[in-house]
């Protein structure tokens, strides 16, 4: 066993131990189908603790992603792992889905206004102990915003974040008194090709589409994916047709409240968008920062 994977295991453990005796209930894993979340789903399997699985379904994945986490909540409940898909079902029944979060919004989702990445994947595991597949190595932020051991204020900055989970850590982070998702990312340290490595020589089922030259299989278009999301469109011409209709809608909300708007059409709103939502000479589109 290597030292990274007895190290995230320790996490693991530790952590289902801490779910259990502060919410009596089993850790639950985040899965969202990428390669670090299978990863720590197997680490979690090796590991022996009782845990759930949790998907939130983002209604903007691609369809290989859907299945393939449908295909691995088969296995797992096979094996008595309960499993649950987040519809995000609202309390009069109606669901929360990125086509109807845009219009809500008044603005695409961008690089610096993530409304879609609250809403729609962190949201979940309300009252539970969860565990993710977060690292240091997928951005600068998240080495300077996230630990191995968290506790989650809705305020950023009253948030506990532990980058040591040593004995003293832990006992820190048992004991805490402040009121927040509590949150155990095992793989925090490890770097991409750590993930791939392990995945190949423990046999870790993977998203096909990381075999067809994917290295991200987050949400179709996103902002983060960079120059990918030209390809994705392209793949993916529904979900492109999505998005222009949800923009559409963006403008018949701006309109009915009478806010600037510089776009003529919703075609116009995803030129805008594809270019990384900047336009020459502007940082911020006015009236961006209405109801967001």
């Amino acid at each position: 066993m290597s030292d990274l994977e007895q190290t995230a295991i320790e996490r693991l453990k530790a952590a289902s131990d801490m779910s259990l005796r502060l919410f009596e209930k089993p850790l639950v894993i985040t899965y969202s189908g990428g390669k670090d979340s299978d990863v720590l789903l197997h680490l979690a399997e090796k590991s022996g603790i009782p845990f759930e699985v949790l998907h939130s379904l983002t209604t903007a994945d691609a369809p290989e992603t859907v299945r393939h986490v449908y295909d691995t909540f088969r296995r797992l409940e096979e094996k008595d792992v309960k499993c649950t898909v987040d519809k995000h079902v609202q309390p009069d029944g109606s669901r929360v889905t990125m086509w109807n979060l845009i219009p809500r919004k008044l603005m695409p989702p961008t690089r610096v206004v993530r409304y879609c990445c609250a809403e729609l994947k962190e949201g979940g595991g309300k009252g539970r102990f969860i565990a993710t597949g977060v690292r240091w190595a997928e951005s600068t932020a998240r080495r300077k915003n996230r630990g191995s051991l968290e506790v989650l204020h809705s305020n950023r900055q009253k948030s506990l974040i532990l980058a040591n989970d040593n004995d003293e850590g832990r006992r820190l982070f048992e004991t805490c008194q402040m009121k927040g998702q509590r949150v155990i990312n095992p793989i925090i340290d490890w770097q991409d090709d750590d993930v791939l490595d392990y995945a190949a020589v423990e046999k870790i089922p993977m998203n096909p589409l990381y075999c067809e030259g994917f290295h991200r299989v987050g949400c179709v278009g996103c902002p983060m994916a960079s120059k990918a999301r030209t390809m994705e469109f392209a793949r993916y011409p529904r979900i492109k047709a999505a998005y222009i209709r949800a923009f559409d809608r963006m403008l018949e909300e701006r309109k009915k409240r009478s806010l600037p708007c510089q776009w003529q059409s919703s075609v116009d709103v995803f030129h805008w968008w594809m270019r990384d939502g900047v336009l020459p000479g502007q940082e911020v589109l006015d009236g961006f920062e209405e109801d967001v």
